[in-house]
């Protein structure tokens, strides 16, 4: 596993921690992450994630944790999480495991 590869897996792991605190899951299982990209040269990350709903109250909070734990990497450069909206999110998206603590069909 090469340098980007390694900050890619870590930053990952970090946004796995960055919880959704009215649901009490993170990010990932939720399906909020769009994508994670690593630029090898400076070792920035950018993140694109969204929310269950664009009224979400808690999107600002959430970019922030995002951003807080992703800076806290070593070795990372440049932070950038931004909000996107398309696609749209859909409870498809969560891993099963969230599917079923929500009680969503799997």
């Amino acid at each position: 596993m090469n340098a980007a590869e390694s900050l890619r897996q870590r930053a990952l792991e970090a946004l796995g921690e960055v919880m959704d605190p009215e649901l009490g899951l993170d990010v990932l299982a939720l399906g909020l992450v769009y994508e994670v990209v690593v630029d090898p040269a400076t070792a920035s990350v950018r993140v694109a994630l969204t929310m269950t709903t664009a009224a979400c109250p808690l999107g600002e909070q959430i970019v922030r944790d995002a951003e807080f734990r992703l800076r806290a990497l070593e070795g990372v450069g440049d932070v950038a999480v931004t909000l996107v909206w398309e696609p749209p999110w859909s409870p498809e998206r969560m891993s099963p495991e969230a599917r079923e603590l929500l009680g969503w069909p799997a």
